[in-house]
Formats: structure tokens, sequence, C-alpha cells
């Protein structure tokens, strides 16, 4: 299974403020665990109130060179070495917005602590602080047909598995 199946290429992001991002998340039936309510919920989460277009790029922890696994500083620096960054928060909610064809994660799979989730799809983007108890990200995820915008919690030495799923952002954006 490629977990980027059928992922946009580009997509619109901003002109969405908090309380208009939620909204859509709820009219598309987007579900949120506890950690993204957070993430949406912080003052220092603060949507582009300007709309512009990312093109986006998907890469494996494996394909930006890291066979056995790699932390997050390491992961970043190799996909800046190729011309990626990091997107913004609300990148993630717009590409779970936009995304609606994601791969199915498989079901049956046990619960996960300390690695994403089968068939989880990181959206990279800086954290709001280098506290361990503050959700870093997002992660989209699709299960038994409900989409999902996942908040998640990890710290500095974490190591990243080879198969994990990562989206960055292609250069600059560009205004639309």
């Amino acid at each position: 299974m490629n977990p980027f199946d059928a992922m946009p290429a580009a997509l619109s992001v901003g002109a969405l403020d908090r309380a208009a991002l939620r909204d859509a998340l709820r009219a598309a039936s987007i579900a949120l665990n506890p950690a993204a309510e957070e993430l949406l919920a912080d003052a220092r989460f603060t949507p582009s109130h300007t709309a512009h277009r990312v093109t986006l790029a998907a890469r494996t922890v494996a394909s930006l060179g890291f066979a056995d696994g790699a932390t997050w500083r390491a992961m970043l620096d190799a996909a800046r070495a190729h011309g990626l960054s990091e997107c913004s928060l609300d990148t993630a909610v717009h590409l779970r917005l936009a995304w609606t064809a994601q791969p199915e994660g498989a079901v049956g799979f046990s619960p996960t602590t300390g690695r994403a989730p089968h068939g989880a799809v990181t959206v990279v983007s800086p954290p709001l602080d280098d506290g361990d108890d503050t959700p870093k990200g997002f992660y989209l995820r699709r299960i038994e047909g409900a989409l999902w915008l996942r908040g998640y919690r990890s710290w500095e030495g974490h190591r990243w598995s080879p198969d994990d799923a990562l989206v960055f952002a292609v250069g600059g954006a560009t205004m639309v």
C-alpha cells in the first residue's frame, strides 16, 4: 500500500481563521483526537490570513536516506538538503480537508505507542514549543472509512521508523 495514493500535489492554504477551520472540519465530519483539539485551541496556532498555494512532497524516512530510521532533526536536515521544508500547522488542516481519498489504514492493528500508527501520514511542521507535553503537529489517517486529523506528541530524541510517511513543502508558497 502506498500511503500517499491520491494525495494532492499542491493545495490552497490560508484565508480561514481558527473558527472557520473548525467549522470546515466539523462540516466534513473529520474526526479529531484530544491532541488535535489541543493544537487547534492553542493561541499559538495561527492560521495564515492570506490564501497561498503550497506544493507538497511525500517522502518516507527511508527515502530521505535513513534505512534504520532517524531523529526529527536528522530528517529535517536531510529534507532541507533536497529543497524541502516544514509546512505550516494549518497546511495539515487544509490537506485533511482536501485529501478525502486517503488510503485506508490497516484495521486490526493494535494501538501504537512511541511510533506512528499504520497508515498515518505526518505533515512536517515546526512545533509550537520544545516541551514534551505539547503536541508537536498533526498526522492524517483514514480508519474504517472515517477521516482523522490527529495530533501527536514526541520528544527530541525519538527515532522515527524508516517506513514512516511524511509530507513536506517544496520551495516557497505562491499567493493565490
